[in-house]
């Protein structure tokens, strides 16, 4: 790691900081460790259970879809790349954006494999998420509404959600629309580009750039060509969803208090949005986002639902953090079979 990498992870680092500061200091500093003390051991040891559950399924799911793409792996195996794959989008600023490279060198370190495969793999497991998250949304919130008014603010985060999606998916087929004028004209503009500098080759990066992305989308064609495989890693991350949901009902009645399952079921994928501000893994971000969903929709003291959170985020956050640290250190210095 070069300066500026260590550089902008400390600025990351201290912007989550402020920002989980700000919360404390509005909620009640006093009140939020209160509830932290009393909290059941039990049964924040079955929020972690829970989250470790989740960790587990989602890493068969990448494995299922490096299946696809002839990548095998153990496991024992996928589950400690898929922590590392974690560890690096938790540390990264704007989550999986800025994990995905690092877990793609980490897969293809383990396994040998292309590069460009391995970027497909965690891709794809990135992007099939979204079907079931959206899903979960969608159910929810229309759960929700039968039941209680929704506020203008579930309402908006709603909308941002359903919009940032939408785009997202929009880019996406916009690409592999146009894949083939994307692969014959963007290695040029970039060749052209890098060439001004002395230190680069702009016909050979312009061949590399180019033989890259034909390799990346012939195994975007290969994973979109196995729907056994593809069902299979879908009903993964919905499992995994749901084990996540199940996690923060229970981080809820750790704490003394409980939340509809129905919340649960949306405001996990809604406030994962915040994941997208430039801070590591969404870190501070996504910890707002719960509280802002889950005083108005539960009734909940400020104070209750913040210690909540924190008992929930120290299992999906903080646990993967640290086993990701160590398996992505070990795998990341030999290579495992």
């Amino acid at each position: 790691m070069d300066w500026g990498q260590r550089r902008g992870l400390l600025v990351g680092g201290a912007a989550a900081l402020a920002v989980l500061a700000v919360l404390f200091v509005v909620v009640g500093t006093d009140r939020v460790v209160e509830s932290l003390l009393s909290a059941d051991p039990a049964l924040v040891a079955a929020t972690f259970g829970l989250a470790l559950c989740w960790l587990v399924t989602w890493s068969l799911m990448l494995r299922t879809v490096l299946g696809s793409l002839d990548i095998s792996l153990g496991v024992t195996t996928a589950f400690l790349v898929y922590a590392g794959a974690v560890f690096a989008n938790n540390v990264t600023p704007f989550g999986q954006a800025g994990g995905e490279p690092v877990a793609a060198a980490l897969i293809s370190r383990v396994s040998g494999s292309r590069y460009e495969s391995s970027l497909v793999g965690i891709a794809s497991v990135d992007v099939l998420n979204v079907v079931p998250s959206l899903s979960l949304v969608l159910l929810g919130v229309g759960y929700y509404a039968t039941t209680a008014a929704v506020g203008e603010r579930l309402e908006v985060a709603v909308t941002v959600a359903v919009a940032l999606i939408a785009a997202i998916v929009t880019v996406i087929g916009l690409v592999w629309r146009f894949r083939r004028t994307v692969v014959e004209r963007l290695p040029a503009a970039v060749g052209r580009l890098v060439g001004r500098f002395d230190r680069f080759d702009a016909e050979r990066v312009t061949e590399g750039i180019g033989r890259r992305l034909r390799n990346f989308f012939e195994d975007i064609e290969r994973v979109g060509t196995s729907p056994g495989r593809l069902a299979a890693a879908v009903g993964l991350s919905l499992t995994g969803w749901l084990f996540q949901s199940a996690a923060l009902v229970v981080a809820f009645a750790a704490v003394g208090a409980s939340i509809p399952p129905a919340v649960a079921l949306f405001a996990v994928p809604l406030a994962y949005v915040a994941g997208a501000t430039p801070l590591p893994g969404g870190l501070g971000g996504i910890e707002a986002a719960f509280v802002a969903l889950l005083v108005p929709t539960t009734g909940v003291p400020a104070s209750a639902v913040t210690a909540a959170v924190l008992v929930f985020r120290g299992g999906v956050y903080w646990m993967p953090v640290a086993v990701g640290g160590v398996s992505a250190s070990v795998l990341g210095v030999r290579t495992v079979r």
